[in-house]
């Protein structure tokens, strides 16, 4: 399926708004990226949990997305919601929430001279009354994306690695491992765009060798690597 796509960085800091307008039938392809998004499409506000599988996306081809994206381990505390609760999941904002209070919400977007715009306004407003993220969690990110192993970023923060697997939960939807597999996902992603070979960008993104690489890419996205250097997001 064709699409134009686009993204800005967000006035909140961490987060990404972006649109989305499908051009052809067929579905898209959406990857596991740690993130959690707020979404608007067709008047409707959703959420889009954390996935641990690409999402595949289907429906009325002229229709347009909306979204912002929060960086790994900030929607929770946002949405008030555990990330687990919502792995794998789109639901409806309105099942989130009360649903008079997202009726008033869907209006006020649904009148923006742009969608996109009024998600980012709602999203602001929002942190401003939400308490901040845990910052130990956001270390956990950035080490886990620099591809230190879990123990190690346990031991950086003095958790254990149960600890650390709870709270993980909480903010992630899923445990630190899973969550460290898919930031390897995507730097070897951005290194293999660059034209790097298979076999350098295993080596140089953390897998055993290219098979592994392989099968990772394959399991994560349903895709084999070569055809997903084609696909975006």
């Amino acid at each position: 399926m064709g699409e134009v796509y686009s993204e800005r960085a967000s006035r909140l800091p961490g987060a990404v708004v972006w649109t989305n307008t499908p051009t052809g039938t067929g579905a898209g392809r959406v990857l596991p990226d740690g993130c959690m998004d707020l979404l608007w499409h067709d008047g409707r506000l959703l959420v889009a949990g954390p996935d641990t599988r690409a999402h595949l996306t289907e429906g009325d081809a002229t229709r347009p997305w909306a979204g912002i994206r929060f960086h790994p381990g900030t929607a929770p505390a946002l949405l008030g919601v555990p990330a687990h609760e919502l792995r794998d999941r789109r639901p409806d904002l309105a099942d989130l929430w009360p649903a008079a209070q997202v009726r008033r919400l869907t209006a006020r977007v649904n009148a923006a001279a742009d969608p996109a715009r009024g998600l980012e306004d709602l999203a602001l407003r929002r942190a401003a009354e939400a308490a901040p993220p845990d910052p130990a969690l956001l270390r956990v990110v950035a080490a886990l994306d620099a591809g230190r192993p879990v123990a190690m970023a346990a031991d950086e923060l003095g958790l254990s690695s149960r600890q650390l697997h709870r709270r993980s939960l909480t903010a992630f939807g899923y445990g630190p491992k899973t969550l460290a597999r898919i930031l390897r996902l995507h730097r070897a992603l951005a290194l293999a765009r660059t034209g790097a070979p298979f076999a350098e960008t295993a080596t140089r993104t953390g897998y055993a060798d290219q098979a592994h690489l392989s099968r990772d890419v394959r399991d994560l996205t349903g895709l084999p690597l070569s055809e997903l250097l084609a696909v975006r997001r």
